[in-house]
């Protein structure tokens, strides 16, 4: 018999049992295991249901059990300890009240606003796709344990990015869930009326589109996540937050319109309504929410400040991280597309930002030539401060942005590094962090910088762990792995060999990221009859865990995966090889975790940091990589395995290099030492290593570690520079007016003549101190406006001076500019002099492009 309709059934949650909500409501227990146990105590099967979200749970719990646990004490205690818990942590000081001065109160860097295109904190807040994702996520986690005051800015996407599968051949099939607001831990942000808080934005045609701001509280961070899909706007504006990363260019444009304009817009809406700072900080997590800087502009503009002096006070407050050391990783959009949506009326201002001049904004992102807007050059202009994610990545930026500091050489370009991190609690096993609070004592020890206790660790303690997390693993890969062919079409009958798949006392490789091609997934199949071999060694068997995803528009990357599934796919290798469909969060927690090695291979330098090897790390696997990204600058051979780069142009050639290099090391370096025993069945030697990693390695991969960096590198000099801004409202003005006379009389800087005096000729005794004079003209310019410097170093290929060491001349008694020094090194040493412009309010020499030499 059919229903003529359905309704929906919720308990609703007794009076004593209230502070579940709270608890549930604030994201913290997706990193305390206590909060999170408590909820699934509650409700073990609802809470499976539920997609162990604790909200989404709370509705599905019987109202018989609910009745139960309300009368419970024991349970009620429990939920008592952690309410109060989160009341302590919410309201204590942390790191940043006790080291930044007046951090306690409306102090310096009291307020950062971080804009970021996703976030990964929780698999029940669906709105991050890879590693952009997961770092956002982890910045906030660990901006909460740190109490640094910052407010999160995203978007809240109605079916978020895509649920992966697999088709018969292997080829990856996309599906896309809806999620729905009352599903999910947020809650709307209201209004001074009890209204939910809008904010809008007019598109072209006078199109007005709301924007409803809700928050997701992370610890001690709200989150603000912004939904077009509000009643009142047209179909083509609710489906601006549809996707993530989905559509075309103008789709794209749109959301970042969303993002940056209505971000800031928002944040200053909910400052308002809260009481809270406004922030004086903002970090851009990429170029997606570069427009943010545009809107900051229009409104110093609206506010009476020409165009030159809002962009220099809106530098000043602005931070930019890059995360992609390749140029097709960059949004850019023709210029004509952004000139329409910033919709110049008669008088050439913008209707999307009132006051904005359209051109003038358009020179800010608008590459050589004029046709293509780029928006991480917009970040790079729009912000005083901007950094790589990993020191290699800062260096390959500064190679690849050199062209926006004409005159400058490559190690001066302002681009600095903040190396990604990876959030402790979150990404540590709870049978490794008892082994973490066994030696160091139940502390948040991302704060410590020595881990040594670690290598008191013993041998057998260490081994029960690892064999439990291996364990664990298999379980879990056998299950996925049966459900990816049940939706690949096989029936149950036929798959009883899953069951049986891996094995938990075989070495194990981890292989898990976003599947595009410069990651190559495929390089350990560059000689498929080797991996076999290797796979299948009776004395030393191997076995391989790969997950990821492809961009649905990446065909490349989409036929890299089926290659390695219909590898994974071969009967005499199944068992040893495996693909688990749908990567996310929950899964990459067990993955990482059980690894003993994690396998890292990017083609060199383009892995613009990678933080999943670090997860491993935590959890006692080993490295094996490529010297790319952070392992670059942190490999060390006690603590893992280095790839060697081969040097070669040809990419085929460097494949097949770099893939024997990989079948070198594992079949004959990783594979013995795994199964190499002492007399007690230990493995000393493995564990020896596993100790160095957890120890040398682990203190400097935590996110805590990185957002101590952006605050005390970033952050702080941000807020100090914007409130120079704040203190002096002429001081913009009067910046921009030196800024304009300097490069007015810049072509009449010269460096005439220079001496080198105390030297015999061409020579000079080693330790001896010479005086190196220059007469300089300033064209006008005063003493102060400029910084005279002597460049010398040892001269390399091209006649250019390598690791230049600077020297500030200063004016002496006959006007010419000198400085004494000694030269302390023997060898051919290269010198020079140079001028560029100074003043406080700016943060880099290089800033305004202007360089004359001798």
């Amino acid at each position: 018999m059919k229903p003529i309709s359905t309704i929906q059934v919720s308990s609703a949650l007794p009076e004593a049992l209230a502070p579940l909500r709270d608890l549930a409501l604030n994201l913290r227990w997706s990193w305390r295991r206590q909060t999170a146990d408590l909820f699934r105590f509650l409700d073990p099967e609802a809470y499976i249901a539920s997609g162990e979200n604790p909200f989404a749970m709370l509705s599905k719990v019987p109202a018989g059990r609910l009745a139960e646990a309300a009368r419970d004490e024991s349970f009620l205690a429990r939920m008592r300890s952690e309410v109060g818990d989160l009341a302590t942590y919410l309201g204590s000081g942390r790191w940043f009240q006790r080291t930044v001065p007046g951090a306690q109160g409306t102090g310096q860097g009291s307020s950062i606003a971080y804009f970021s295109m996703e976030f990964g904190i929780t698999p029940t807040l669906p709105i991050y796709s890879g590693g952009l994702g997961i770092l956002a996520g982890d910045h906030l986690k660990s901006a909460s344990d740190l109490g640094v005051p910052l407010t999160a800015i995203g978007l809240l996407y109605q079916w978020g990015y895509f649920s992966q599968s697999l088709d018969r051949s292997g080829w990856q099939q996309e599906e896309y869930r809806h999620n729905d607001p009352a599903d999910l831990p947020v809650s709307p942000v209201l209004a001074a009326d009890g209204t939910q808080l809008t904010v809008s934005v007019t598109l072209p045609g006078a199109r007005e589109v709301a924007i409803a701001v809700w928050k997701a509280q992370v610890g001690r961070i709200p989150l603000l996540l912004l939904d077009t899909n509000v009643e009142g706007n047209d179909e083509d504006a609710r489906q601006i937050t549809d996707r993530l990363y989905g559509g075309d260019h103008e789709h794209r444009i749109v959301q970042e319109i969303v993002l940056g304009i209505g971000g800031v817009r928002a944040v200053e809406a909910y400052a308002e309504v809260t009481g809270s700072p406004a922030p004086s900080v903002f970090h851009l997590n990429e170029g997606h929410a570069g427009f943010s800087g545009l809107e900051r502009v229009g409104s110093l503009i609206q506010k009476g400040a020409g165009f030159s002096e809002a962009v220099a006070e809106v530098r000043a407050g602005t931070v930019f991280t890059t995360h992609t050391p390749v140029p097709a990783g960059i949004d850019r959009f023709d210029a004509s597309q952004l000139r329409s949506y910033l919709d110049a009326d008669e008088s050439g201002l913008s209707r999307l930002i009132p006051s904005l001049p359209v051109e003038a904004a358009l020179a800010l992102g608008i590459e050589e030539g004029g046709d293509i807007f780029n928006m991480a050059q917009l970040g790079f202009r729009i912000a005083q401060r901007s950094n790589g994610v990993a020191k290699l990545h800062g260096a390959v930026s500064r190679t690849m942005f050199q062209d926006l500091y004409p005159g400058f050489d490559v190690p001066e370009v302002p681009i600095g590094s903040v190396t990604n991190g990876v959030h402790r609690r979150t990404w540590t096993s709870a049978h490794m962090d008892d082994l973490y609070k066994k030696s160091l004592g139940d502390v948040d020890i991302s704060s410590l910088s020595d881990w040594s206790e670690l290598s008191t660790l013993t041998d057998h303690e260490l081994t029960t762990t690892r064999d439990a997390l291996r364990a664990e693993l298999v379980a879990m890969a056998r299950k996925h792995v049966k459900h990816s062919w049940q939706r690949r079409g096989a029936d149950e009958a036929e798959l009883a060999w899953t069951d049986h798949i891996l094995d938990p006392g075989v070495l194990t490789i981890g292989f898990a990221r976003r599947v595009s091609t410069y990651k190559r997934l495929t390089l350990m199949l560059s000689d498929p009859e080797r991996l076999k071999r290797i796979l299948l060694s009776e004395d030393r068997p191997v076995q391989i865990v790969v997950a990821g995803k492809s961009h649905p528009a990446d065909r490349p990357g989409k036929e890299f995966l089926q290659q390695l599934v219909q590898f994974a796919d071969d009967h005499g290798v199944r068992h040893r090889i495996v693909f688990l469909p749908d990567y996310d969060i929950r899964m990459a927690s067990v993955l990482i975790a059980g690894s003993d090695v994690w396998l890292n291979n990017p083609i060199r330098p383009e892995e613009a940091s990678g933080t999943s090897g670090m997860k491993a790390v935590l959890n006692g696997g080993l490295t094996f990589s490529i010297s790319d990204g952070w392992w670059d600058e942190m490999k060390d051979d006690d603590a893992g395995w280095t790839i060697p780069t081969a040097e070669v142009a040809d990419q085929a050639e460097r494949n097949r290099i770099e893939a024997d290099a990989l079948y070198e090391i594992l079949e004959h370096e990783i594979a013995p030492l795994f199964y190499e025993r002492d007399a007690r069945g230990m493995q000393r030697g493995w564990m020896t290593k596993v100790r160095a990693s957890l120890v040398k390695v682990a203190p400097q991969i935590t996110a805590a570690r990185m957002v101590r960096d952006y605050v005390t590198d970033l952050y702080l000099p941000a807020a100090n520079a914007a409130s120079a801004f704040t203190a002096d409202p002429a001081l913009a003005g009067e910046f921009t007016e030196w800024k304009a006379g300097v490069q007015k009389a810049w072509s009449g800087v010269a460096v005439r003549e220079v001496t080198l005096e105390g030297a015999e000729g061409s020579q000079v005794s080693t330790g001896a101190e010479v005086t190196l004079v220059a007469d300089v003209e300033l064209g006008g310019l005063r003493d102060d406006d400029v910084l005279i410097e002597a460049v010398l170093g040892t001269v390399g290929e091209g006649e250019e001076i390598l690791d230049p060491q600077l020297i500030p001349l200063r004016r002496a008694e006959d006007s010419r500019w000198a400085a004494r020094f000694a030269l302390a090194a023997p060898g051919e040493v290269g010198y020079t002099v140079r001028v560029t412009p100074q003043h406080p309010v700016l943060a880099s020499r290089a800033e305004l492009g202007l360089v004359t030499t001798a």
